[in-house]
């Protein structure tokens, strides 16, 4: 589209330079964290590329993750970057099967942004942890000078109790396991570039952004046999079920029709030529369960109002391992590859 300042999703490579493309959650992204980070602090803890690092401590096994905000607009409707870092930092813990406690949060501030502005961002920052449960017990605020950023970014670090008994891995992923989705795909990302490039779509388009943790343990008091967790933020689903067959060593199978997408969104991606897999989600999930586990999981995912459209999408196949397929509406099926780099950026 014309004038809408909508970017290539294929990034072009810079010899030795980092590009956007790098921070997509796609495949740039995890060669830069094999190639460049890994070999810097290469541990097997870190080796195991999960959302969070679960660690023994006093005989307590605690979950820690963190994670950087840099969305552009920094209000949206659904959300704003305050209630955002707080949800993408719960949902990271809840992904091991972690129950939130703790939270750091640091702002690097951008010179000139209004005062009133970043009492919004902090005052619906300090909102969301409360409703989550959880405190903000240390944080960090830097000033740039102007035009060094951009309003401002955050950083948050949180930490979290996991729940005796459960181990959740993303490399656990069995096959004829179970795959679920908590809910329609693609709402955070077409909300956030309808606000970005002030495009009127039919239907209001708002942000899934939301803390799982509540959803997390209603699903598991419903089954322990489940496998894995990943939130599809950047990348989207495409990106989170790649991720998971590559580190399980399995292949994924999913059906398109039973992949729920709003109609507005599905209308929106078509008109900008996107991909739903592809567009970034904040308050969805993808569930890895035992089949004989997968009924009770998903009716205890449909009775909470976070999964009340939660749906099975497909299956774990023991073939085509590190691959992920899709059988179409057409009856054909085809290969759902992560992209290089992100169809929209500065999403999360």
């Amino acid at each position: 589209m014309s004038g809408t300042g909508l970017a290539c999703p294929l990034p072009l490579a810079l010899p030795g330079r980092v590009v956007l493309g790098h921070g997509s959650g796609g495949r740039m992204s995890g060669e830069l964290i094999r190639d460049l980070f890994l070999p810097a602090y290469g541990n097997a803890m870190l080796g195991r590329m999960e959302d969070q690092a679960v660690v023994g401590i006093g005989g307590c096994r605690l979950a820690m993750t963190t994670d950087s905000f840099v969305v552009k607009p920094l209000f949206f409707r659904g959300g704003d970057i305050g209630s955002l870092a707080v949800h993408g930092t719960v949902n990271d813990l809840a992904m091991g099967g972690a129950r939130p406690l703790y939270l750091s949060a640091a702002f690097i501030i951008e010179e000139g942004l209004e005062m009133e502005s970043l009492r919004r961002i902090a005052g619906s920052l300090g909102r969301a942890a409360a409703r989550c449960g959880v405190e903000v017990v240390t944080g960090d605020t830097k000033v740039v000078e102007k035009g060094s950023g951009d309003g401002v970014f955050i950083n948050t670090t949180g930490i979290g109790l996991v729940r005796e008994g459960v181990k959740l891995s993303a490399a656990g992923a069995r096959p004829g396991d179970a795959v679920l989705l908590s809910g329609p795909i693609g709402e955070h990302g077409i909300a956030i570039l309808s606000e970005r490039e002030g495009l009127e779509f039919e239907g209001e388009m708002v942000s899934d952004s939301a803390p799982l943790d509540t959803l997390v343990a209603a699903m598991l008091a419903a089954s322990r046999e489940i496998h894995c967790l990943r939130d599809p933020t950047r990348g989207g689903l495409s990106s989170a079920l790649n991720e998971l067959a590559a580190q399980s060593g399995v292949g994924i199978e999913i059906e398109e029709g039973a992949i729920p997408v709003r109609e507005s969104v599905r209308g929106a991606c078509e008109l900008l030529g996107l991909d739903p897999l592809y567009v970034a989600n904040e308050g969805k999930l993808v569930a890895i369960v035992d089949e004989r586990a997968a009924g009770a999981v998903l009716e205890a995912m449909r009775s909470h109002p976070l999964g009340a459209e939660a749906a099975r999408i497909g299956r774990v196949s023991g073939e085509d391992r590190g691959w992920v397929r899709m059988r179409t509406t057409f009856g054909t099926t085809r290969v759902v590859d992560m992209l290089p780099g992100d169809q929209l950026p500065r999403i999360c």
